[in-house]
């Protein structure tokens, strides 16, 4: 049900903020220095959580995705990929509008609008026609506008690459969803299957979306844990604004998102 949902992801995010506040700083300074470069306090944990993510992507999501890719034809993938995106739009506007950003909050209500009503629920993407490109809006990037810092580096379970303010984030941004109320009204059994829909249709769309961009990725790289790092970090600084910085070299086409496949 929702509430085992909430549930699930509440434990993530609590254990993972609980070990980063565990963490220790060392005391040689080339170490320290490289320390708080990195920004990654919990490594070893970390690199033991992620290894957990990348087996069960191989074990289970991987495969499913290259299943979604060869049984279901590209027109209807686009179209999940277009309902899944245009119900994401009320927690992009919500921040937008916590972030106090009016114009990007506009575009965000008329891009939802059009595509609900005109795109008949979100099936079809019409707001991009109409100049009205999505927005980028969730409840870390608010912590960000309102200068909370990120925080360390964390894995989290199913979720993958994060910060504790991002982790913080993600926790709100679920509970921010309207669409696990609306569902909540139709009894256990619309909560369950609004669950188990919402969350296969996501994590197959984001990772047949870069089924050959994670696999050049993961070949091409001597530390795939370091490498991921540092996707999600230029990322995220992308989203946020920020200059990008140097720890690896930049991976403009991979969305890190992506590599979070198990839980929308």
């Amino acid at each position: 049900m929702l509430s085992h949902r909430k549930y699930i992801v509440s434990a993530v995010l609590l254990t993972s903020l609980s070990l980063a506040a565990c963490a220790s700083t060392p005391e040689a300074p080339a170490e320290k220095a490289e320390f708080k470069a990195m920004n990654d306090p919990l490594e070893p944990t970390n690199r033991y959580v992620f290894e957990f993510n990348d087996f069960l992507d191989r074990l289970l999501i991987a495969p499913l995705a290259g299943l979604y890719r060869a049984t279901v034809p590209p027109p209807i993938r686009e179209r999940v990929a277009n309902i899944l995106s245009n119900m994401s739009e009320p927690v992009i506007f919500a921040n937008n509008l916590l972030q106090g950003d009016l114009h990007k909050a506009g575009i965000t209500a008329k891009r939802f609008a059009a595509n609900t009503v005109v795109g008949v629920g979100g099936v079809f993407e019409v707001a991009n026609d109409w100049n009205l490109p999505q927005q980028h809006g969730d409840f870390g990037q608010t912590l960000y506008t309102w200068g909370a810092g990120s925080g360390p580096y964390i894995v989290l379970p199913l979720f993958g690459p994060s910060n504790v303010r991002d982790a913080v984030g993600l926790g709100v941004d679920t509970l921010m969803s309207p669409w696990k109320y609306a569902v909540a009204t139709g009894g256990a059994t619309t909560e369950d299957t609004f669950m188990i829909t919402d969350t296969a249709a996501s994590a197959l769309t984001r990772r047949e979306a870069v089924l050959e961009a994670y696999d050049s990725l993961k070949e091409g790289s001597l530390d795939f844990y370091a490498q991921m790092r540092s996707v999600y970090r230029q990322h995220r600084a992308k989203e946020l604004g920020e200059k990008q910085t140097n720890e690896m070299p930049k991976f403009d086409d991979y969305d890190s998102e992506s590599y979070t496949p198990v839980v929308h």
